[in-house]
């Protein structure tokens, strides 16, 4: 198993802990590149769903 596998594994039983790490990143990069801080929402967006269909998560993010 390698490391994409084990990656891929640990989205799958851990969905929400995913999203929270993108919203994170996210935050962090809003900080540095506030003006695009649409563009980094639409990307943060994207990434969520490519990890909720690539790791069987629920696909509705959770509430806020």
């Amino acid at each position: 198993m390698n490391l994409f596998d084990k990656a891929k594994e640990a989205i799958g039983k851990n969905p929400e802990k995913a999203d929270q790490g993108v919203d994170k990143a996210a935050e962090a990069a809003k900080q540095r590149f506030g003006q695009h801080a649409d563009k980094i929402d639409q990307g943060s967006d994207k990434v969520k769903d490519y990890l909720h269909q690539q790791g069987g998560g629920q696909q509705d993010a959770p509430p806020q």
